[in-house]
């Protein structure tokens, strides 16, 4: 019986590794990522993988893959790829104007390339990451179980950085199905990335703003910083101050909103350092987190507080989409 995979130490099976797409412009920053290494959280080391993890799984079933398989993060603009072989393709999350041989592309949908076929991408439309899966998986390099590059420790992926010209994508297994083209994902199923609303529960140390600091938290308009990335972003807007002696480290999660005492609040991302000690007075929901994650710097965004029963039910629809794509029969549009 074949293991589990993801978890460190363990023996894998070594699946077919097969050259499909050669990289001829490797866009802006463009990196293999997966589902992360959470099992590496407890020895400080950050979760990272897919910043949209709902993008990044939906374009892994539209191929026939494991959720979790490797895909390609491609952020700002994407790369310029030829194809080895004939080979089936998903692009989802943001909307880069992904073309076809020159001709307009459909994104989350399953796409058929045939040998020398060119994938390209034009102006950034809508978001800031798209993924590209290819049916089989991606294959990479494997850090702490995980194919995720991590940029600063240059591990994971392809070598640990990000892709090059003239790199050679590979395929880490045969595609577990017929190459089918043609699935897709509707559009109502779909996270709303043009709402930027972000939908956030009370965080643990709420109280320390008060109620004129929670009411500036939850009824203003932010704006993403120059200093965002993988790690997180600083966001421009009012100035939150947050009373209270000085905290000791604790633990810490992707979606949280720390307030500095700059009073500038940062929200973290996927590669966000494991703890910290200031003050957490939001946690952006789950669900939510595909729509933070395709913002850009000079984005605006709110804040809107929910309870826990509706961060579940807004998690459960998202996972009811991609079972869809699981059973092969996504609802119609």
């Amino acid at each position: 019986m074949p293991l589990p995979r993801g978890r460190p130490r363990q023996v894998l099976r070594r699946g077919r590794v097969t050259n499909v797409l050669r990289v001829r412009e490797p866009g802006l920053l463009t990196t293999v990522q997966d589902l992360g290494r959470p099992n590496a959280v407890s020895a400080g080391v950050p979760g990272g993988g897919a910043m949209d993890r709902f993008a990044h799984s939906a374009a892994n079933l539209l191929v026939g893959n494991d959720a979790g398989a490797a895909t390609l993060e491609c952020t700002l603009t994407g790369p310029h790829l030829i194809a080895e072989r004939p080979c089936l393709v998903a692009i989802t999350g943001a909307d880069l104007a992904p073309r076809v041989n020159g001709r307009p592309g459909q994104t989350w949908t399953g796409i058929r390339l045939g040998e020398g076929d060119a994938l390209s991408f034009g102006a950034r439309r809508v978001g800031a990451r798209a993924y590209i899966a290819v049916a089989g998986g991606i294959a990479g390099d494997r850090w702490l179980g995980s194919l995720s590059t991590n940029l600063m420790a240059a591990r994971g992926g392809m070598r640990g950085r990000a892709l090059n010209a003239g790199d050679l994508i590979r395929t880490a297994a045969d595609p577990a199905m017929p190459m089918v083209a043609g699935g897709r994902l509707h559009a109502h199923m779909r996270p709303g990335y043009q709402d930027h609303t972000l939908r956030a529960i009370a965080g643990p140390h709420l109280e320390r703003l008060g109620a004129k600091g929670r009411h500036l938290l939850f009824h203003s308009v932010f704006t993403v910083g120059r200093e965002a990335d993988r790690m997180g972003y600083r966001l421009e807007g009012p100035s939150l101050a947050a009373s209270g002696d000085e905290l000791l480290s604790f633990g810490l999660a992707a979606g949280a909103v720390q307030v500095p005492p700059g009073g500038g609040p940062i929200l973290l991302m996927a590669d966000h350092q494991t703890a910290g000690g200031y003050p957490v007075v939001a946690t952006v929901v789950s669900a939510a987190l595909p729509i933070a994650a395709q913002l850009a710097p000079g984005d605006e965004l709110r804040f809107a507080e929910i309870s826990v029963e509706d961060a579940v039910r807004l998690r459960r629809a998202l996972q009811a989409a991609l079972e869809s794509l699981r059973a092969g029969s996504p609802a119609p549009s």
